[in-house]
């Protein structure tokens, strides 16, 4: 049975005190921050959207867990309990844990990079962007023709274009690349999913030409409740065994578990290659720790071995989907234009369309950014020009192809009425724009 309301499949059993503060307040915190949310103290925010990574609230499973850390410092229980849950999930042999998972990008990408090197995703965020930038390779995105069109309606909108990667891979030489990535949701490009079949396809082309093809899976369980609920043949097929489908298709995968690991630090690296985990491995011994740790806590690798079970429990990623699509369908009818569909874990704003009397080069984006937090106290992050734009030899802003705001949803942290709350605020500055047009 469907019920209008959306409840929280969870009880609360601790809670942490957040302050209300005024506007007058807010514009003094926000001029000492330099309008920058990053520099904004938590203790000043009101709704806190800036990211989903490592913000969600643990359950009583994984604090209970934590007692039992094996704080050892080769071979701890901790360790082979995390260790067998996550061959378990991705079926790869060699795991190497790491504090998160930009270090695992460091790693491999880091090591499989340099000069001359190309790297292929659907959408490269920024830290996977900037590890293999500063490697000296390139990085360049493919993501398909309909994710360029924020309003129109595609189910997985996060695909990649195979045919673009073919040519590419043809063009650069397949000695040449990398490794092509497949992000999973393509968070960069709207939090939207990729269908089994682009997996497929990126996997075949990937095998033909003896690329390795590498999973980003920071939200692999968000991603299978589309698969499962938007594409033919996966309607009977658990969320796990979805996801575990997609990583027997790839030779690899990197994980931030601050995402649907459902743990506040902690990540990893997965690999089938014996070879590539060796190098990998020597690598995360100089700058993670010890190879049954690498830079976590015992008590860390027990709350990730929950986390990563509890993520694909049906009724939590039914009330995670279903509460992010919620606050977009919201604001999409009172005409706040957004990158549809709704993806997994962040409403979209196109501040380009909502603000277009604003020009690029003063960012669209950044300027909702600071409204939003000067009407409501909410925390919230440009995905535009300002993280990745680019200037010419003249110092002329070369603008990023959307001009975006996130608003990141925490995993278990905020109820239904945080979120109308966060609704009643884009009422505000909707009525803001009519005064102002008027």
């Amino acid at each position: 049975m469907n019920f209008r309301t959306i409840i929280e499949p969870f009880k609360i059993k601790s809670v942490e005190p957040i302050s209300v503060t005024t506007e007058d307040q807010r514009t003094h915190f926000l001029e000492e921050a330099f309008y920058n949310p990053f520099k904004l103290k938590s203790e000043h925010v009101l709704i806190d959207l800036l990211t989903d990574s490592g913000t969600s609230a643990m359950s009583s499973k994984q604090w209970s867990a934590m007692l039992d850390g094996d704080e050892a410092y080769a071979g701890s229980k901790s360790w082979l309990r995390m260790e067998s849950e996550i061959k378990d999930l991705t079926g790869f042999e060699h795991i190497l844990p790491t504090h998160q998972g930009r270090a695992g990008e460091r790693i491999l990408y880091g090591y499989l990079g340099g000069k001359g090197k190309v790297f292929i995703s659907n959408t490269h965020f920024d830290t996977t962007r900037a590890n293999i930038e500063f490697s000296g390779a390139e990085a360049i995105d493919i993501p398909i023709e309909e994710s360029q069109h924020p309003l129109l309606y595609h189910p997985f909108k996060g695909d990649m274009d195979f045919l673009k990667l073919e040519q590419l891979i043809k063009e650069r030489g397949a000695e040449n690349i990398g490794a092509v990535i497949l992000t999973v949701t393509n968070n960069s490009g709207g939090g939207q999913p990729v269908s089994m079949h682009n997996a497929e396809r990126v996997s075949e082309i990937c095998k033909q030409h003896n690329v390795l093809f590498i999973l980003d899976c920071c939200r692999i369980a968000e991603n299978a409740y589309y698969i499962q609920h938007r594409e033919a043949g996966f309607e009977n097929v658990s969320y796990r065994e979805i996801a575990q489908k997609m990583f027997a298709l790839s030779d690899g995968c990197v994980m931030s578990a601050k995402k649907d690991g459902l743990v506040n630090m902690g990540g990893f690296l997965a690999l089938k290659d014996q070879a590539l985990s060796d190098a990998c491995t020597n690598l995360l011994i100089i700058t993670e720790g010890f190879v049954t740790y690498g830079g976590l806590s015992g008590r860390d690798m027990e709350a990730m071995a929950v986390g990563l079970r509890e993520v694909f429990d049906p009724d939590y990623l039914r009330y995670r989907i279903r509460s992010t699509e919620y606050l977009g369908e919201k604001l999409f009818k009172m005409g706040v234009p957004l990158i549809w569909p709704i993806g997994g874990h962040a409403v979209y704003i196109d501040a380009k369309s909502l603000y277009s009397h604003i020009p690029v080069d003063q960012y669209p984006g950044q300027a909702l950014v600071c409204e939003l937090y000067l009407k409501g106290g909410i925390r919230s992050v440009e995905i535009g020009s300002v993280m990745f734009g680019k200037y010419d030899d003249n110092g002329k802003l070369i603008p990023a192809p959307n001009k975006l705001v996130r608003l990141a949803i925490p995993r278990r942290v905020y109820t239904q009425s945080h979120i109308e709350y966060v609704i009643e605020v884009f009422e505000k500055i909707l009525e803001k724009r009519i005064q102002q047009e008027d």
